[in-house]
């Protein structure tokens, strides 16, 4: 008997009219005497029990329906086959049960939920409809009376084993209890136990068909006492097995059962393991271990040499050995660098760079003269997609050597540097480890991205266990927990990038040499574009320069009206989806040859996302445009002031971090310290409150090099004089009205240029700063350079307006 197929203890609801029964149309063409069918896929319904069902079928949701509405029975027929979709006349047993509907429910998702209860069986004397519904003529089979004294110990012995099977059932509801106990009928008994039988499907439906109740009640017992046996088996065996054995018993004693079976068999793997051990001590022999390496894995070669091969531990020792000889612990081969070659490799692969290339082509040199020194880590510092990656896999075919990615962002596990130990389950080595082996060579060129990326967590710090792979001192024994032996990676050549220097571990940081990418300027993406990624792009999307190209124009306006990034990602994604639509055109032969020009944009990338809005939002007093840095490279930043009546009070908005603030009220306070010089009265000052905002509210702002465009748009404010629309500002400031330098002005510079700006105005002591801006960027601007934010008002604001004649 089984436990999970219960019948319902609620059987006295009425059924439910489903939502659409009323709306349905009466059946048609139906005698007064048919029977409409609900086929089952697995399940025979017996007299007297209820059972719950789901209907999908069409046909089946019909007659259901319609007997519901007619108040009529439904016939319950298993199908011969439970894999036929929609079965027919042929696919149906022929006896069945009557069942009433005891409750229809719809189900959200529309599945249909029956709850039936069998009546009696019947016989189908032939079908009458299968579309829209199934209906057969069937004629009722009446439960014969049974009486006698052989009938009654029938009963009574299938009572018995059903209360026994009970018993050997875990957590059994008390109403089956019951019910077993309280069914008079000897067929009802019968049906009752057949019902929640564990039976296959055909045993079921002939029980159905059985008639005969004493036959009928001799299958029951029969089925029941195997099913008994199985359940009182079963139970011995759990009951054994947890008094006497543990796991690892259990697993020795069915082992040395296996062997002597094999062995009874005259089967043995011997000569399989044998030879698997040859193997293994031939790669440990050409591995070229150090000593205390290959001291460890013969050590564990012999223990796993007499171990059984089904052993759990057997697979986890084969497993440390494979990644033992796997590693390239042999002294590498010398590989010579050339300089020429390594600067036609660098100008090839990128664009521009001149000063990064200059000191990778250095970096080399040093390696080349001294192979066996140690060599400094270089860390490519800039905002995304401006080569990094790139950069490292340059430097690995400079120097001839392998490449290998290790991805560090988002690493907050030191086993993700160090390794699993052995004892963990599905324990691997660490990144490290496995980029070696995957390179095939220790002198590889590992190139360790997103190194900001890492953080701590309750695994540990990532950060303090790259120090021993990055350190020299260190890295010649670095110790990975699986292997449990030190690896040398000194001759390994790490290169890593971030896109934040900040967020690098002081420590990490002092370890490494420092190389800073900048935001590419215009003309730097137009040529990286027309050399590189108008390439790719149409490789990628399967043209030939034959079929597609983009105008000189076009990319320009791609780059100035669809993208402002520090990098070419956007750029190559922008360029990707013109050649797409390019490629539909050439693919259904509409054309040839297609040159997309400036005039193609709007309609393959729609209207242009960015536009000069410098002018339109410095038109009015109180705003300024100030230079900002983002991790993304430069960008320009509105300030806004405004003034109401009130009592002083400043208030600013625009998430500004604790920084930004104190720099705002530092600069009002300067402008109230100044009001006389400015024309303002005090008496002003305190009858009005002002309100500073910094537009893209949802964006978190710090920093102190806002000081300069505060202080000139609180100016701007009071003195109703707008700030020039072509002039942006940096820089921070004192309250003695000094003007200090500030970080980040190459990319703000950039910025500033791309946005349409002419005139910026920088701090005087980043004067230091300006030979690093590029020259197209300082051909197109006017630099004024800040000792005091006097200089500031004098160059930034309009003229004030003339007074009107009295």
């Amino acid at each position: 008997m089984s436990e999970s197929t219960l019948p319902q203890d609620d059987p006295v609801h009425a059924a439910a009219t489903p939502a659409d029964a009323t709306a349905a149309p009466p059946a048609t063409g139906l005698p007064e005497d048919a029977l409409l069918i609900v086929a089952m896929t697995d399940t025979v319904l017996f007299p007297g029990t209820v059972f719950p069902l789901l209907v999908g079928r069409a046909s089946s949701v019909a007659a259901a329906e319609q007997a519901l509405r007619a108040e009529r029975p439904i016939g319950i027929l298993m199908q011969k086959d439970a894999g036929v979709a929609e079965p027919t006349a042929a696919d149906l047993y022929h006896t069945g049960t009557i069942a009433s509907i005891l409750r229809y429910v719809t189900l959200p998702d529309g599945g249909h939920h029956l709850v039936v209860q069998g009546q009696q069986r019947f016989r189908v004397r032939d079908f009458i409809s299968e579309s829209p519904v199934l209906a057969v003529r069937a004629q009722a089979i009446e439960e014969p009376e049974t009486h006698g004294t052989e009938i009654e110990a029938r009963v009574l012995h299938l009572r018995q084993q059903a209360l026994e099977a009970l018993q050997l059932l875990p957590n059994v509801p008390p109403p089956l209890v019951a019910a077993v106990q309280n069914t008079a009928g000897a067929g009802a008994l019968a049906d009752l136990v057949a019902a929640y039988m564990e039976l296959e499907r055909a045993d079921k439906q002939a029980l159905l068909e059985t008639l005969d109740v004493a036959e009928r009640i001799d299958k029951v017992s029969t089925l029941l006492a195997k099913r008994i046996e199985v359940m009182r088996l079963s139970q011995e065996i759990g009951q054994r097995t947890k008094a006497t054995f543990d796991e690892r018993q259990k697993e020795a004693i069915l082992r040395e059962q296996m062997a002597a079976i094999r062995k009874e068999l005259g089967e043995t793997d011997d000569d399989g393991k044998s030879q698997e051990v040859a193997e293994l001590t031939k790669a440990l022999d050409e591995a070229k271990l150090p000593p205390e390496a290959d001291e460890i894995a013969r050590k564990e070669l012999r223990r796993y040499q007499r171990m059984p091969s089904e052993a759990t531990e057997a697979g986890m020792v084969r497993t440390y050995l494979d990644w033992l000889t796997g590693l390239p612990w042999a002294e590498p081969e010398p590989r010579p660098i050339d300089i020429e070659t390594a600067r036609k490799v660098l100008e090839q692969d990128h664009y521009g760079l001149s000063r990064i290339k200059r000191r990778i082509v250095e970096f080399l040199a040093v390696r080349k003269l001294a192979p066996q020194g140690r060599s400094p880590i270089l860390c490519l510092v800039g905002p995304p997609g401006v080569g990094k990656t790139s950069l490292g896999q340059s430097i690995a075919r400079a120097m001839g050597r392998p490449f290998a990615h290790v991805s560090l962002g988002g690493v907050h596990d030191e086993a993700e540097i160090r390794g699993h130990r052995r004892t963990y389950i599905g324990a691997m080595p660490g990144n490290i480890i496995q980029a070696l082996r995957k390179a095939g060579a220790r002198d590889c060129v590992m190139l360790l991205d997103e190194i900001d990326k890492m953080g701590a967590g309750v695994q540990g710090d990532p950060a303090a266990a790259m120090l021993e792979v990055l350190d020299p001192e260190q890295n010649n024994a670095f110790r990975d927990n699986y292997l449990g032996v030190p690896f040398d990676l000194s001759r390994v050549v790490f290169i890593t990038t971030a896109n934040m220097l900040e967020s690098i571990p002081g420590p990490l940081r002092d370890r490494m040499e420092i190389i800073e990418l900048a935001s590419y300027t215009e003309n730097e993406k137009f040529e990286i574009a027309r050399r590189y990624l108008v390439a790719r792009e149409l490789q990628s999307n399967g043209l030939t320069p034959e079929q597609a190209s983009v105008s000189d124009e076009a990319l320009h306006a791609i780059i100035r009206d669809y993208t402002r990034e520090a990098g070419v990602r956007n750029l190559r994604r922008e360029i990707g989806r013109v050649l797409r639509h390019v490629a539909v055109r050439i693919a259904d032969g509409s054309a040839a040859h297609i040159d997309v020009d400036t005039a193609d944009l709007a309609a393959i990338l729609g209207q242009p996302r960015f536009e000069n809005e410098v002018a339109m939002r410095t038109a009015t007093p109180g705003v300024a445009t100030g230079l900002a840095w983002t991790p993304v490279g430069g960008d320009i930043l509105f300030i806004e002031a405004t003034s109401y009546p009130g009592k002083g009070k400043l208030t600013l908005t625009g998430q500004l971090g604790d920084v930004m603030r104190e720099s705002v009220q530092a600069a009002f306070s300067l402008v109230k310290h100044r009001a006389r010089e400015l024309g303002l009265e005090d008496e002003k000052l305190a009858e009005i409150d002002i309100h500073v905002h910094v537009p893209a509210g949802a964006t978190p702002k710090d920093g102190p090099s806002a000081g300069v465009a505060m202080f000139t748009a609180l100016v701007s404010l009071l003195t109703h004089r707008s700030v020039k629309s072509d002039t942006a500002m940096t820089g921070e400031i004192s309250l003695r009205g000094l003007v200090l330098p500030v970080g980040g002005i190459k990319e703000k510079v950039i910025a500033a240029a791309s946005a349409g700006i002419t005139r910026v105005m920088l701090p005087a002591r980043n004067r230091r700063d300006y030979e690093d801006i590029p020259q197209e960027v300082r051909d197109k601007l006017e630099f004024i350079w800040l000792e005091r934010v006097d200089q500031a008002m004098q160059a930034a604001l309009e003229p004030p307006a003339p007074a009107s004649a009295s």
